[in-house]
C-alpha cells in the first residue's frame, strides 16, 4: 500500500517527508523543508562605538552647511564615496559632562561631572545592550583599546559603574575569537566555569539564610546582591555552553602586537579588522574601541614628529597644525577603510554596514581648550536615514544620548531613555 502525504505547510521536516518509506535516508537541508520565517527573518543588528580621545580640529571636521545638500568638510571629504551611508552631527554633547580629558569615562555613559569628588559612573551603552541581548553570541561584547592608557583605559562600565578592562593586544583578541584550544584546554576551561557555578550556588544558599536575619533596607541590598549573583551564574552557564562549541575559522593570520607606543594608525587598522571579523562571524554584536593618544610619544604617520597631545596644544602654530591635520586625516582614512570593509561584506540580503550602527567621535571637541561641548560625532550604517548634516545649537547642545536611544531601538532593545537622553534622534530614523 502506498501512502501519500499532502504538504500543506512549507515547514516540513526531512523526517516527515520519509515517514512512509521503508528505508532510512538522510536528506540534505533543502530550502523547501525550512520554515517560511527563515527566509523573512530580519538579520541581526549590531553596534560599534569608537572614541578617539583628542578630539578633532573643528573647522576641518564640521561642515558649514546643514541638511542633505551640505558640502563635505575637509575631513569628511575623505569619506565622500560613503556620504549616503553616514550622518554627521554638530551641536551635540553630554549635558554636565565636563573635566576635559577625564570626560572619556562618560563618553558611553553620560554620567555627569566625572572629575568631582564622589563621582560614580553608570552603565555604558555597550554593556546596557549586551545585558539585554543575553548570550546570543559567544562574546556578549568586545571591548578593545588602541594605544597606551592610564589604568585600564576603557569605555565600558558595568551596571555598578565599574570599569571593564579593554584588550589592547590584537593577537590575544584573535586567539579569543578564532583559535580553538585543545580538547584538554576546553575541558579545563569548562571545569573552571563549573567550579564558578558551584561557588555561586553555595553562596546563594547562604545568602538566602542570612536574609531572614536582616532589616528591610538590608533586605533590599541583599536582593540586589542576589540578583547580581544570579546574573553571574547565568553568564557562567552561557560561557560553559559556548566553550564546547567550535569557533569560526577565518582566512587571516594572527596579527602582530604593537608593543611600542606610537603605532596609532597600524594598531587602529588591526583592531578594526578584528572587529569586522567578529561581527561578520557573529562572534559578537557589540564592539567598543577606545583610541587613546594622550600618552603616545610618537605616531606612525609620515612627517608627524611631535606627540599627538602636544600637537593639540600647539595647533595655533603653522607647523604643528599641519602635523595635526596629517594625523587626523590618517585617522579618518583608516576609519573610512573600516566602513568600506563592512559595506563589502554581504549580509542577509544587504551588507554588514546596513546592519551595523557605527558611532565615531570623541569626548573632546577642541582638545587645545579641553572643550567637552559640540563634540565631533558621526553615525554610519545601521539602516538609519543618512546623507545629512544634522546641526543643533552649538552653544545649547542636544544630548548625545538621544543617538544612543536610537541605536538601542535599532538593535531591538526598546527604550525611550538612556543616560541624559530626552528621547530618540528622530532626524535619522526612517519614516
Amino acid at each position: 500500500m502506498k501512502c501519500f502525504y499532502a504538504i500543506t505547510d512549507r515547514s516540513v521536516s526531512r523526517r516527515a517527508m520519509l515517514a512512509a518509506s521503508g528505508a532510512s535516508l538522510l536528506l540534505p537541508r533543502l530550502e523547501f523543508t525550512q520554515p517560511v520565517l527563515a527566509s523573512t527573518q530580519a538579520p541581526p543588528q549590531r553596534m560599534m562605538m569608537i572614541c578617539t580621545d583628542l578630539g578633532m580640529i573643528p573647522e576641518k571636521f564640521f561642515p558649514v552647511d546643514e541638511g542633505a545638500n551640505y558640502k563635505l568638510s575637509p575631513y569628511l571629504n575623505l569619506l565622500k564615496d560613503l556620504k549616503q551611508d553616514f550622518t554627521v552631527f554638530s551641536g551635540i554633547s553630554h549635558p554636565e559632562v565636563d573635566g576635559g580629558h577625564e570626560a572619556d569615562v562618560s563618553f558611553l555613559t553620560a554620567a555627569p561631572h566625572p572629575t568631582r569628588a564622589g563621582f560614580k559612573n553608570t552603565i555604558s551603552l555597550d554593556q546596557y545592550a549586551a545585558d539585554r541581548m543575553g548570550a546570543v553570541t559567544r562574546f556578549p561584547s568586545l571591548n578593545l583599546r588602541v594605544g597606551a592608557a592610564r589604568g585600564d583605559g576603557s569605555l565600558s562600565f558595568s551596571s555598578d559603574g565599574v570599569r571593564m578592562p579593554a584588550e589592547d593586544r590584537p593577537s590575544k583578541v584573535f586567539q579569543s575569537l578564532f583559535v580553538q584550544g585543545s580538547k584538554r584546554d576546553v575541558e579545563r576551561q569548562v571545569r573552571r566555569f563549573q567550579e564558578g557555578q558551584s561557588l555561586m550556588d553555595d553562596y546563594a544558599d547562604r545568602l538566602k539564610t542570612l536574609r531572614g536575619y536582616v532589616g528591610r533596607r538590608d533586605q533590599v541590598r541583599m536582593e540586589q546582591f542576589c540578583t547580581a549573583v544570579r546574573e553571574t551564574e547565568q553568564r557562567l552557564i552561557a560561557k560553559e555552553q559556548w566553550e564546547q562549541k567550535a569557533k569560526p575559522q577565518v582566512d587571516l593570520e594572527c596579527p602582530q602586537d604593537f608593543d611600542k607606543p606610537g603605532h596609532i594608525i597600524g594598531h587602529s587598522r588591526a583592531m578594526y579588522d578584528l572587529a569586522k571579523l567578529a561581527l561578520q562571524t557573529d562572534s559578537t554584536r557589540v564592539v567598543t574601541i577606545y583610541i587613546t593618544q594622550v600618552l603616545s610619544p610618537t605616531v606612525d604617520v609620515p612627517n608627524v614628529k611631535l606627540p599627538p597631545h602636544a600637537l593639540t596644544h600647539q595647533s595655533k602654530f603653522k607647523e604643528s597644525r599641519e602635523q595635526l591635520v596629517r594625523l587626523e586625516r590618517a585617522q579618518m582614512r583608516v576609519f573610512g577603510d573600516l566602513l568600506k570593509g563592512l559595506k563589502s561584506c554581504d549580509d542577509a540580503g544587504g551588507n554588514l554596514l546596513d546592519h551595523t550602527s557605527v558611532l565615531y567621535g570623541s569626548n573632546l571637541s577642541d582638545a587645545n581648550r579641553h572643550d567637552n561641548s559640540n563634540l565631533p560625532i558621526l553615525l554610519a550604517g545601521g539602516g538609519f536615514r543618512h546623507g545629512c548634516h544634522v546641526a543643533f545649537d552649538r552653544k545649547r547642545n542636544e544630548p548625545l544620548s538621544n543617538i544612543y536611544v536610537s541605536m538601542l531601538n535599532r538593535m531591538g532593545i526598546e527604550t525611550s531613555q538612556f543616560g541624559t537622553s530626552t528621547g530618540s534622534m528622530s532626524e535619522i530614523e526612517a519614516a
